[in-house]
């Protein structure tokens, strides 16, 4: 099957450069409005897709954003592999600002938002103990090397609900019981809703501050962080335009099986599915609910 690559743009990420036959493209969800139309195109002979989740001129807070709305439209797209781009901050001295995470583990602290495409009428549970794709993260790495950025390969980040920032206590905890190593406000439920809708995902952490725990950095200033931002959105694009020729134009089946999560995750029998419900998720899961 053809490889078509999303990305989902975070703070200061806000198009792809380089994309040949480029169309922002309205695309209509069961779940809503997505965040911003998606700018569809090709980069070295392939397909890309990409989505401002803030929204171009960032619009969305991190609760606003609609999760939901994002992965639908993605996946009705053809997408089939997700790199998540976004903003954090660092609980380790040898994870600095500038520097990038490839995430491998998460902590969901996020409480005002919808987490599932299932729900009354149509139950599914898929598998979150390994929650993005280590095939896609080593990608990621790989390119992040190629292009003289500072990468770390795997990583805990702690999503919490924001805007806010964290206090000094909740930045101690979880840097120091709880063994996180950045944070940040928009990678949950994005990682859950990927898993359900069969999509490979691996999330690019870009490092801004040392969030509120460093004696050395005190609090978090937002002036601070977009002046780290700018750059790192610039490291971020030439990861991102190395993409295409580490995955090519064509994929094999995910050898770890994130488009496969579904194959055993409908509990609801047959007969007492809402009609509704499987229209609404006819994009997401359309292959295994037919």
């Amino acid at each position: 099957m053809d490889t078509v690559i999303g990305v989902i743009g975070g703070s200061g990420v806000y198009e792809i450069d380089g994309l040949q036959d480029a169309d922002w493209v309205e695309v209509e969800s069961a779940f809503g409005e997505p965040s911003d139309a998606l700018l569809t195109g090709t980069l070295d002979g392939v397909k890309m897709v990409f989505l401002p989740r803030h929204g171009r001129g960032h619009v969305h807070t991190p609760s606003t954003v609609p999760y939901r709305a994002n992965i639908d439209a993605l996946k009705s797209l053809g997408v089939t592999d997700v790199i998540s781009v976004s903003a954090c901050g660092s609980f380790r001295e040898d994870m600095a600002p500038g520097d990038f995470v490839i995430v491998d583990q998460f902590i969901d602290r996020t409480f005002a938002r919808e987490k599932s495409f299932f729900g009354p009428g149509l139950v599914g549970h898929v598998s979150m103990a390994h929650p993005t794709c280590p095939r896609l993260g080593a990608v990621c790495t790989t390119a992040a090397i190629d292009a003289g950025i500072t990468v770390h390969d795997g990583g805990t980040y702690l999503a919490m609900e924001g805007p806010q920032f964290s206090t000094l206590a909740e930045s101690k905890l979880y840097r120091d019981q709880w063994g996180c190593d950045v944070i940040g406000m928009t990678n949950m439920p994005e990682a859950k809703l990927a898993r359900e809708a069969e999509l490979c995902y691996a999330s690019v952490a870009m490092i801004t501050d040392y969030d509120s725990w460093h004696p050395d950095h005190g609090e978090v200033r937002i002036s601070d962080i977009i002046r780290t931002m700018h750059g790192n959105a610039d490291k971020a694009k030439d990861l991102v335009s190395r993409l295409p020729g580490l995955l090519g134009a064509t994929r094999a089946p995910c050898p770890h099986g994130c488009d496969r999560a579904l194959e055993h995750a409908i509990l609801t029998a047959p007969d007492k599915r809402d009609p509704e419900m499987v229209r609404k998720l006819q994009a997401v899961a359309g292959r295994v609910l037919g």
